[in-house]
């Protein structure tokens, strides 16, 4: 159809999994759902029960919060290290590294009290309210005395101290050991609980029980009754209690600490009631917690940036002891450099990611099931689903098989592994270990092949594990392992390798099996891809032409087409894509092993290349066959793989893209950074192509409108037509027939006043192109006199202020409204330059003709002879 647009091939970013801690302050929205973290210097929010992003404060808003600075105070002279809020949210209380600390009024901005006490850093500090009827032994003593010298004025003070604010307190812990209870009503300390000999971190009172608890890093925690100020109970803990606090009416007190394990204790015994736990790992170590009773959780922080979500028990006291705590979530903070993804599970429902850790996490990457009331959602996009642990070094690469419920992983530990990921019966397990490379293991692969339909590996995937894998390494050598049919049972059980190869001069990067699993490649540094048979490991071909390392290499889809080469065409199957160090990307035959194209358009090394999904026969015509890379430069490029030209680049990362996967459904592609974040880029081709086919449609029809608007003279529609259009030689047309028009109305700026009206509402995008416009005019003699008396009609018809104040969408801002109006002023000054030298011939001219009269003899002092009168002329 001739109003079809050409086909463009555009991604847009869909979903986001970015980071939202790194260390720092958590806190917990009360009645909201809205969890605060510090990312760097930014305050992230959080909706915890959808994982959705909310807004950065000090960064981009989003629509829905928009956080606004009220006020900035400076209360210290050294660094704040430590802030809490009163339960009615309107005094905060800061502590410093100097030992000071101050409570301000949160609506006011100003100080309220200032405790100082010894110089040693505030760890912890706390609001609470004395439960009624309840006062400190140093309270009871003062009140004697004042009844002793009782006066009018210490009535007025006894009333005082019977208003609400005479049980406010203040506690706060030190990192010399001490706790201080502070009395707000009074301005003084009450009480100084001097038994810990630690850094105090973990402050929290139950009203119920009337107590108070402190937790510390000298391995202890201790209940003081609110009365006498007298320790209740002292429990050794046997870690460093970085938190601790009272769950629901008090009965039930929690800690957390150095062995990452959450405990329950009884408040009034100070009996564990959980079981004993082994200490985790250093990474697993919790370093605080926060629980709000409006909530049913506890909400841990861990070393490496995890949040894990724990469940408070009920009917605590039916039980002897409670189980381990094992948390219903984890919300990752950050997910680090990612280093490599794959789509996982038969409906690519999960993501498995490669973290620059020992672990590799699963993600969701589905949207929640509407409809959900529970406070968290069992399940949302970029939810932690689980982590595969059993690496001792960081992990490097990953590969998938065709079911997605194999995951292959090489680490720097020397060693791969095979695991089985069963979402569904919350099984994740390790079936095999392969050691025996030297070094680390930088690339693995499992056939992609699918068992024949009908088959028992087919229908049950789970139960048929891939049979062999291929890994590469750094010792330079790839080596075939047969995959056992059960899980391996301890470390007793040692797999051999099928065959091991030297392969390459360097460290093997990438190693890629084709679809019929006949034929494998591996990818060096050596600059070099060699082609292999599986069966026998011997190569079969040597593809040579980068100039640097090459870092990923992917055989076609099985159904791909002929493409077209530099060379000539060959066939789709038989051709392997690759990307290099040099900055480029290369398509090669596999026929004759020559390089069928180079694309070229990173700035830095080419990372990872992919094949995107082959379009249906039915569609090859209009849709081109595509290919990604990511660079580090930080950009993913979407190529042509017959032309070799770039269709998009797509940018949303700010360090290199180390990783790439493509939704083998919806053509999505994913990208896996180090700057911590993944992004998933939306196939919108078809809707671009949609959109352009009917904006082409209605521009055809819109032009239309304007021949039929000139052709009866409505110079008012065509004008504001062709403005619309942005059809520059229409709209010259149209203003010098209006300023050219012999029928002018009188009185009319431009000629017509029905003109005169559609020049006085222009938008401010319409007005500044028609400056531009009238600037390209201005610069033509012949159509300047038009270009002016319309200039005039705009100058006449709108404030200066208008034209100072323009407002134009993207670079067409300020600067450039001034640079027009510069140009029209220059060319104006030239015309009119040009017009007073013309005046000034003018006058030559006038003054000649002048004197051309007055030489010129008269006409009536001639008398004409005729025929023989010549000489009577002559002698008359």
């Amino acid at each position: 159809m001739a109003n079809k647009a050409p086909f463009k091939t555009t991604f847009e970013v869909g979903q986001v999994i970015r980071p939202i801690f790194t260390g720092g302050a958590v806190a917990l929205e009360n009645g909201a759902r809205i969890l605060a973290t510090t990312l760097g210097e930014d305050a992230i929010l959080t909706d915890i029960k959808t994982g959705k992003h909310i807004t950065t404060v000090e960064g981009a808003s989003s629509d829905s919060i928009e956080p606004q600075l009220v006020r900035t105070l400076k209360p210290h002279t050294t660094p704040v290290v430590v802030l809490a809020v009163d339960r009615t949210s309107t005094l905060l209380a800061t502590g410093g590294t100097d030992g000071s600390i101050k409570v301000w009024d949160i609506n006011g901005g100003y100080v309220t009290h200032t405790f100082r006490g010894p110089s040693v850093l505030v760890s912890a500090l706390h609001f609470f309210e004395l439960s009624a009827g309840s006062s400190s032994a140093a309270e009871n003593d003062s009140k004697e005395k004042g009844k002793r010298r009782k006066s009018k004025g210490a009535a007025e003070d006894d009333r005082d101290d019977s208003s609400s604010t005479a049980k406010f307190r203040l506690a706060s812990g030190s990192q010399d050991g001490k706790v201080r209870i502070w009395d707000l009503h009074k301005r003084s300390v009450v009480a100084n609980l001097d038994s810990h000999v630690s850094d105090v971190q973990g402050l929290d009172y139950s009203p119920s029980q009337n107590v108070l608890v402190t937790a510390g890093r000298d391995k202890t925690i201790r209940w003081w009754d609110a009365k006498s100020w007298k320790v209740r109970k002292v429990v050794p803990c046997f870690e460093l209690v970085e938190a601790a606090g009272f769950i629901g009416d008090g009965q039930l007190t929690y800690s957390v600490g150095s062995n990452g394990c959450l405990r329950f204790w009884d408040t009034e015994t100070g009996r564990e009631l959980t079981k004993e736990q082994a200490p985790k790992s250093e990474v697993e170590a919790f370093v605080g917690a926060i629980y709000r009773p409006e909530f049913p959780f506890v909400i841990c922080v861990q070393v490496d940036h995890t949040l894990s979500l724990f469940d408070v028990p009920s009917d605590v006291h039916k039980q002897s002891q409670l189980p381990p705590p094992e948390p219903f979530r984890r919300i990752s903070g950050t997910h680090d450099d990612i280093i490599d993804l794959r789509y996982l599970l038969p409906d690519h429902s999960a993501m498995a990611l490669a973290t620059n850790s020992e672990d590799i996490r699963i993600v969701s990457v589905t949207e929640p099931k509407p409809g959900s009331n529970a406070i968290v959602s069992s399940e949302y996009f970029g939810q932690d689903i689980a982590l595969l642990k059993g690496h001792e070094d960081i992990i490097i690469s990953l590969d998938v098989d065709w079911s997605g419920h194999w995951v292959a992983t090489g680490a720097k530990d020397n060693t791969a592994k095979l695991w089985r990921v069963d979402p569904a019966n919350n099984s994740y397990i390790c079936w095999a270990t392969f050691p025996g490379h030297a070094e680390s293991v930088g690339a693995v692969a499992l056939p992609r092949s699918r068992p024949v339909e009908g088959s028992k590996a087919y229908a049950d995937p789970l139960g048929h594990p891939p049979p062999f894998l291929i890994t590469g390494s750094s010792d330079q050598t790839i080596k075939r392992w047969e995959v056992p049919k059960e899980p391996q049972q301890g470390a007793k059980t040692t797999i051999r390798a099928a065959y091991t190869r030297k392969a390459h001069d360097k460290d093997i990067n990438a190693i890629d099996i084709n679809h019929a699993s006949r034929l494998f490649a591996s990818a060096s540094q050596d600059k070099t891809v060699k082609i292999w048979s599986i069966e026998e490991g011997e190569v079969q071909g040597i593809l040579r032409g980068h100039r640097r390392g090459v870092w990923s290499v992917s055989f076609a889809p099985p159904s791909t087409p002929v493409l077209q080469g530099e060379q000539g065409s060959v066939a789709g199957k038989g051709v392997i894509l690759t990307g290099s160090g040099d900055k480029t990307l290369k398509l090669w035959n596999l026929t004759d092993y020559t390089c069928l194209r180079t694309f070229e358009g990173h700035s830095n090394t080419v990372l990872k290349v992919v094949w995107l999904n082959i379009p249906p026969n039915e569609e090859r015509g209009k849709k081109p066959i595509l290919c990604a890379s990511a660079g580090g430069d930080g950009l993913v490029k979407v190529w042509d793989v017959n032309n070799g030209e770039n269709e998009c680049t797509l940018d949303n990362h700010e360090d290199r893209v180390w990783a790439l996967a493509v939704h083998p459904e919806t053509n999505m592609i994913v990208s896996g950074s180090g700057d911590s974040t993944v992004t998933f880029w939306k196939d919108t081709s078809s809707e671009t192509q949609i959109a352009s086919n009917e904006a082409a449609l209605k521009r055809i029809e819109q032009e239309q409108e304007l021949e039929n608007y000139e052709y009866v003279g409505a110079y008012r529609e065509a004008i504001t037509m062709a403005l619309q259009l942005n059809h520059p030689r229409k709209l010259q047309s149209l203003f010098e027939r209006v300023v050219n028009s012999k029928t002018a109305d009188p009185e009319s700026l431009s000629g017509l006043k029905a003109v005169d009206e559609v020049l006085a509402s222009l938008s401010d995008d319409q007005l500044f192109l028609l400056l531009l416009r009238l600037r390209d005019w201005n610069t033509n003699a012949r159509t300047a006199p038009m270009a002016q008396r319309i200039l005039w009609a705009l100058v006449k018809s709108y404030p200066v202020s208008r034209f100072s104040n323009l407002s134009v969408k993207g670079a067409q801002g300020q600067k450039s409204v001034k640079e027009v109006l510069n140009a029209l002023k220059v060319y104006t000054e030239r015309h009119y330059k040009r017009m007073e030298e013309l005046v000034e011939e003018s006058y030559l001219v006038e003054y000649t003709l002048q004197e051309m009269d007055s030489l010129a003899p008269s006409l009536s002092s001639m008398k004409l002879v005729e025929n023989g009168d010549m000489d009577v002329v002559m002698t008359s």
